[in-house]
């Protein structure tokens, strides 16, 4: 493809929504680093799909925990193409535990992904973008808009994201780079079927009684709020926090 063509940076992109966000940026005239955790095997079929939607990609390990690896990260994509133009901040865990009986380890454990992560994506990522960059960051309903029993410090990482991007807004705002994030609702992926530490298959469907699209999300509808805001046509879209959902957050329970 075109050595001209914009290039962008994925976490968490092994599966779910950060697969799907590697995908349609791809369909959208993209280059992408597929950031894959070394001990989450990267599903192939991926990269094939990026490929095949007339991108390029590359995968590329990575590890959110750790500032030197974000860092290699960013710096290879960049190494490879010349250039950055938008990072998708994606990578998070779910791990349930009572607030009363949490660790300090269990507490760090999942702030250091799903907030901590989102910060060094973002630090590596402004080094390199210029005017027209931006940063888009996965939040979460739980967190962003409801708290979630048992997931205090999941839901505490996803509100902080959602400060995070809007102080990014205002300090690289002059500069032209924009930073967004999403809030998903309840869509399917490898996580969310997970029974022990999120809802799971019959959660999911049960969910669906009571959202007013009638469904859980899928993965491709979250990422192409992503690929919107990465691109030209969110150009004055900045430190927002976009809710797709299926009016679950808006809708009264009976």
């Amino acid at each position: 493809m075109s050595s001209d063509a914009p290039v962008a940076v994925v976490t968490g992109a092994a599966s779910g929504i950060g697969a799907a966000t590697a995908v349609a940026l791809a369909r959208a005239g993209y280059r992408v680093a597929i950031g894959s955790y070394p001990r989450d095997p990267h599903d192939p079929a991926t990269t094939l799909a990026v490929d095949a939607s007339g991108g390029e990609g590359v995968v590329i390990d990575v590890d959110v925990r750790d500032t030197a690896s974000v860092t290699g990260f960013v710096d290879a994509a960049v190494a490879r193409w010349g250039r950055l133009d938008t990072a998708i901040a994606n990578a998070g865990i779910l791990r349930a535990a009572s607030f009363a009986a949490m660790t300090d380890e269990q507490w760090d454990d999942v702030l250091q992904v799903d907030l901590h992560g989102v910060m060094r994506t973002a630090r590596a990522a402004v080094r390199h973008l210029g005017a027209g960059g931006s940063i888009v960051a996965v939040s979460s309903i739980a967190g962003g808009v409801y708290g979630w029993g048992d997931h205090a410090h999941y839901a505490t990482a996803k509100a902080g994201v959602i400060g995070l991007v809007r102080s990014l807004a205002v300090e690289f705002g002059p500069r032209g780079i924009r930073a967004n994030a999403i809030i998903p609702g309840l869509v399917e992926t490898p996580q969310s079927l997970d029974e022990v530490n999120s809802l799971g298959a019959d959660g999911l469907r049960a969910a669906g009684a009571y959202i007013p699209a009638g469904r859980v999300g899928r993965p491709d509808e979250i990422a192409s709020v992503a690929t919107f805001l990465a691109g030209e046509g969110a150009s004055y879209v900045n430190g927002q926090a976009i809710v797709v959902d299926g009016a679950l957050t808006v809708a009264m329970r009976d």
